[in-house]
């Protein structure tokens, strides 16, 4: 089992983060992990994204063309990766701000209102957990203890209280996670 992954938006969205965590999860269960971020020098705001490979075998190299997933956080991220899905491939994207949905027909598309239910639940700072939370219902590749034990890690102490909203989080993408029909 091999999954490449880009996830990508804008500096301050937990873009970054989703990785780390991803791939903190991934060391937890004993696969080999690559994590290789990309961002600009404006962090907030500044486009970023992060490739997470991870296998069950040796990683050749953390550079990619295609992947088998894309989580998509804004247009501009769209536009760029929509094209590296592997056919076969899945992407998910949360539709805020968003103002070409996705066209290909040879991937699987899913669409989390990542956005609104982080505004329901009173936290804008979960917003990536509800979107990791879809991640990992159409690709269970890592177990949820690991998750938690990754955000254990990837989280300094001083915000380990907030462990608990972040597995509601995850939860809560898990349930809202659909496809999107592309006409």
């Amino acid at each position: 089992m091999t999954e490449e992954i880009i996830i990508a938006g804008f500096g301050g969205q937990g873009v970054l983060s989703m990785g780390k965590i991803l791939a903190y999860s991934g060391i937890m269960q004993d696969q080999e992990v690559s994590w290789m971020p990309s961002y600009g020098p404006e962090m907030r705001g500044g486009t970023a994204n992060v490739t997470v490979i991870l296998s069950d075998s040796r990683i050749s190299s953390p550079i990619l063309q295609e992947f088998d997933t894309a989580i998509i956080l804004n247009q501009q991220s769209l536009d760029k990766f929509e094209k590296s899905v592997k056919p076969g491939g899945v992407l998910i994207y949360d539709p805020n701000g968003i103002t070409r949905h996705p066209v290909r027909k040879d991937i699987k598309v899913y669409q989390v209102d990542a956005t609104e239910e982080a505004l329901k639940m009173k936290n804008a700072k979960i917003f990536n957990m509800i979107v990791l939370g879809a991640f990992l219902k159409l690709k269970p590749i890592v177990k949820m203890e690991n998750v938690i034990k990754g955000l254990k890690e990837s989280l300094p102490p001083r915000h380990h209280h907030l462990i608990p909203l972040n597995e509601e989080a995850i939860k809560k993408g898990i349930e809202i996670v659909k496809q999107f029909s592309v006409n």
